[in-house]
C-alpha cells in the first residue's frame, strides 16, 4: 500500500488541507508514495511554530543541540539501506550515488554540525583606547564579536539530493540555535520525510523543525514571505533565487542563495587526459548530470582537443544506462518527463546550432522510465546557447582555445560562476590560473571537493557560503559587546 505523508507542523504529523499528490519513481513511472499538498494557512502555521520554539531552542546549551543532532544522524545510519531504497525510488539515482552521495552524505553533515554546535561562538576584539569626547571620559575598552542565530529559517531544497542538500541545511542551521520550516522539492520530498522522523525520535522539541510540502508554487512562495521567516536558504534554479531575492529584499530578510551551474573545465595541452576525462565524466554518472557543480562546458587546448574527445567518446562507451537499482549502471534516468524533453530540446538546439553530436543524442530504447541517454557536443562555439545555458542532464560541451588568456576569457565569459576545474601538468600555472577565474571554487587537476572549504557562486551562481564552519557563520549574525576597562 502506498504510504501517504502528512506534514510535520509543531511537532505533530497534521493532514494536509491540500490533499496529497503522487511521487513517481522516474525509472519506472510507478508511484512511490502520496507527499502532502500543504495551504498557505498551514505555512504560516508551520512558521509561527518555528517562532514560538526559538526562544527556547536557542537558549539551549550547544551540548544539548550537539547530542540531538549526533542523534539523528545515528538513526538516520541505523536506516541507512530502508533511507537508500527510498532515495533511489524518488530521485532516480543508482544505488551507488544513494548510498554513497546521499544518504551518507545526509548523515555526516549531522554528525559535522553536531561537532558545529560545539564551535566557539565568540571572537575577542583587541581593546581600543578612546580620548575624551562627547561620548565620555577617556578609557580602554574591550570589545567581543559574539554569532547568534537568526532566528526562523526557511530552507527549500533541490531535487537532485534530497538527503545532502537538506541535511546541509537543517543540521547548521539548528547548530547555531535557529528553528526551521523545510520546503523540500516537490518531485522527491519523501526522503526529507524520513530525515524529519529520524529527528523528531532524536528527541527535536516541538516546533524546532517543521516540514510543509506541495507541487504548487504557493507553498514556497508562502515560506518564502511569511512574515514570521527571517531569513531564506535555497538551492535551486537562478530564475527562482532571483525571484525569491526580490521578496526577502524587500522585507530585508537574511539570503543563503546556491544556484546555477555552468562549470568550465580548462584542460591545457600538458594535462593528465586520462584525469580530466575521468573528472568530466562525473558530469554523466552523478545524478545523470543533475548537479550544478559539473563540469559541463570543457575547454580544450588545442594540441590536444581531438585526443580529449577521443577519450571522452570512449569514456562513454563504457558507461551503463539503465535500472539504478541493477548492479554496474552509471547513468540512471533524469527526475522526470518534462525534464527529459527539457534536455532533449537543447541536444537538438546544440545541432540547429552547428554542434557535431559525437554520443549520444537519442532517448535510449527503453519501456519505462525518464532515460536521457549521455551526451557529447563538439566543435561548439562560446556563443551557442548549448554552452552558455545550464542544461542540468548528462550533456557535455567541447569548446577549443589557442592559449592561457584566451581560456581565462571564455571561462570567465559567462552568467555563472559556481565551481570551475583546471586540467595542467604545471600545478604552478594552474594555481595561477585559478586566481584569475571568477568561480566561487576551483578544482587543480581533480573535481573533488573539501567539505571544510567554503561552497558558493559568484555572479548568478549565488549569494554567501555554507559548508564546514562557513555553514554555521552563515546562519548566523555577528552582535558587537563592548565595555569600559
Amino acid at each position: 500500500m502506498t504510504r501517504a505523508e502528512r506534514l510535520f507542523i509543531g511537532g505533530e504529523w497534521v493532514e494536509p488541507d491540500g490533499g496529497h499528490y503522487e511521487v513517481v519513481d522516474p525509472a519506472t513511472e510507478e508511484v512511490v508514495g502520496l507527499a502532502p499538498e500543504a495551504s498557505t494557512r498551514q505555512v504560516h502555521e508551520a512558521a509561527a511554530a518555528a517562532r514560538d520554539a526559538f526562544g527556547a531552542w536557542s537558549g539551549t546549551r550547544p551540548e544539548e543541540r550537539a547530542a540531538i543532532l549526533d542523534r539523528a544522524a545515528d538513526l538516520m545510519a541505523r536506516d541507512a539501506e530502508e533511507n537508500v531504497a527510498l532515495a533511489r525510488a524518488e530521485t532516480g539515482a543508482t544505488t551507488a550515488t544513494a548510498r554513497g552521495m546521499q544518504v551518507a552524505v545526509g548523515s555526516a553533515r549531522f554528525r559535522r554540525y553536531a561537532r558545529g554546535a560545539l564551535e566557539p561562538v565568540e571572537q575577542p576584539l583587541p581593546p581600543q583606547i578612546n580620548e575624551a569626547g562627547p561620548m565620555g571620559r577617556a578609557g580602554v575598552f574591550g570589545a567581543v564579536a559574539v554569532r547568534r542565530p537568526v532566528g526562523v529559517v526557511t530552507c527549500i531544497t533541490s531535487y537532485n539530493n534530497p538527503w545532502a542538500n537538506a541535511a546541509g541545511k537543517i543540521a547548521p542551521a539548528l547548530a547555531m540555535g535557529n528553528t526551521v520550516v523545510v520546503k523540500p522539492a516537490p518531485q522527491d520530498p519523501l526522503s526529507v520525510y524520513a530525515m524529519t522522523r529520524a529527528l523528531e525520535e532524536a528527541g527535536v522539541p516541538a516546533g524546532v523543525v517543521n516540514v510543509v510540502t506541495g507541487a504548487s508554487p504557493a507553498v514556497g512562495e508562502a515560506a518564502v514571505d511569511c512574515p514570521d521567516v527571517d531569513m531564506v536558504s535555497f538551492t535551486g534554479s537562478t530564475a527562482v533565487g532571483q525571484a525569491i531575492g526580490a521578496v526577502c529584499g524587500r522585507a530585508l530578510k537574511r539570503q543563503l542563495m546556491e544556484l546555477g551551474g555552468k562549470g568550465a573545465a580548462l584542460v591545457f595541452d600538458d594535462a593528465d587526459l586520462d584525469s580530466a576525462v575521468m573528472g568530466i565524466g562525473t558530469t554523466f554518472a552523478f545524478y545523470s548530470g543533475q548537479i550544478c557543480t559539473a563540469p559541463t562546458r570543457v575547454l580544450a587546448q588545442r594540441g590536444i582537443y581531438e585526443r580529449l574527445v577521443e577519450k571522452l567518446t570512449g569514456f562513454l562507451a563504457h558507461m551503463k544506462v539503465g535500472d539504478p537499482a541493477a548492479p554496474g549502471t552509471v547513468v540512471g534516468p533524469v527526475i522526470s518527463a518534462a525534464h527529459r524533453e527539457r534536455v532533449e530540446a537543447y541536444v537538438e538546439l546544440g545541432r540547429k546550432e552547428g554542434a557535431r553530436v559525437v554520443a549520444g543524442g537519442e532517448r535510449p530504447d527503453f519501456p519505462k522510465g525518464f532515460y536521457v541517454a549521455p551526451t557529447l557536443l563538439a566543435e561548439c562555439g562560446n556563443d551557442m546557447r548549448v554552452v552558455r545555458e545550464e542544461i542540468f542532464g548528462p550533456v557535455v560541451v567541447v569548446v577549443p582555445f589557442d592559449d592561457e588568456d584566451e581560456g581565462v576569457a571564455l571561462a570567465n565569459d559567462s552568467d555563472y560562476g559556481l565551481l570551475d576545474y583546471v586540467w595542467s601538468g604545471d600545478v604552478a600555472r594552474a594555481f595561477r590560473i585559478a586566481g584569475r577565474l571568477r568561480a566561487g571554487g576551483v578544482g587543480v587537476n581533480t573535481v573533488g571537493r573539501n567539505m571544510e572549504a567554503p561552497f558558493g557562486g559568484f555572479k548568478k551562481s549565488g549569494v554567501g557560503r555554507d559548508v564546514g564552519s562557513y555553514a554555521l557563520h552563515a546562519y548566523s549574525e555577528l552582535q558587537a559587546v563592548v565595555w569600559p576597562g
